[in-house]
């Protein structure tokens, strides 16, 4: 399969390290198409594809593009591109809030896949929701879907809607975790903890707690009755949480996050 990745960027070098440390593509069969020129400077010095800074003749001749640009970058990069596209090419677009319809329009291609990375994919722990138009064959999914399981798990939609859902969930998820961690980091701070002795006490309870759930059976709520006891520190500290309704105020977030991906995507 040969490949051509359109955008050098963070996420763009991480499929195509992703690609190639599972061997599903080679060097040889792989394009970058970049215009930044210190971007271009370092994707050459890594040796893992071929780095054009041009659109031309060579996209025809590619299986899969994959569309790794800034959202806001998609209306100039069509006209750009589409003169030397075949139509029965498949396209995978990791443009958060793009929709498949704007792609169609825009590349004059009816194979499209949709998905919504996170940032963990970069060492391969990622969370990738995906969709598809009905033209994909099923051949064409199932080739799509083992490159992006290169960077961490991929889940299948039959609605697109869902990929603006995932994005409130997993494409900002990561943010969420971090924004909590950093609130107690700093309640560590607060009860006399250096900088470095809160960030290990905060950093490991989260790996810690993330490999025990993956080991065990049991759901989020058994587990805080397993950490709780009656009259004890952890339902001190559920108890503030549930009166502050902060269960209900990370919800409410999270549909924030989807109503602006569905609004980004027009």
């Amino acid at each position: 399969m040969k490949v051509l990745i359109v955008g050098g960027g963070n996420m763009g070098r991480t499929f195509a390290q992703g690609f190639l440390a599972a061997h599903i593509i080679r060097p040889k069969d792989l394009v970058i198409l970049e215009k930044n020129e210190e971007t271009v400077t370092f994707l050459k010095g890594q040796e893992i594809a071929t780095i054009v800074t041009e659109p031309g003749d060579f996209i025809g001749k590619v299986d899969l593009i994959v569309l790794a640009v800034k959202p806001q970058n998609a209306e100039e990069l069509y006209p750009a591109i589409r003169p030397f596209m075949r139509p029965d090419q498949v396209v995978l677009s990791i443009m958060a809030g793009v929709k498949m319809l704007s792609i169609a329009k825009g590349l004059g291609v009816i194979k499209i896949i949709r998905s919504m990375p996170n940032l963990p994919a970069k060492v391969g722990m990622g969370m990738t929701a995906y969709t598809a138009r009905e033209e994909v064959t099923r051949k064409e999914l199932i080739e799509v879907q083992n490159l992006l399981s290169t960077t961490g798990r991929a889940i299948y939609f039959e609605n697109e809607e869902m990929i603006d859902a995932a994005t409130s969930v997993s494409g900002s998820g990561p943010a969420y975790v971090f924004y909590f961690m950093k609130a107690m980091i700093e309640g560590a701070m607060k009860l006399g903890f250096n900088e470095s002795q809160a960030e290990l006490l905060v950093w490991q309870t989260f790996v810690g707690a993330i490999h025990l759930h993956n080991k065990n059976n049991l759901t989020c709520e058994e587990w805080i009755q397993r950490v709780s006891s009656k009259g004890g520190t952890t339902e001190a500290a559920i108890d503030v949480f549930k009166e502050a309704e902060l269960d209900q105020d990370i919800q409410k977030g999270i549909r924030a996050a989807f109503n602006r991906a569905v609004e980004l995507g027009g």
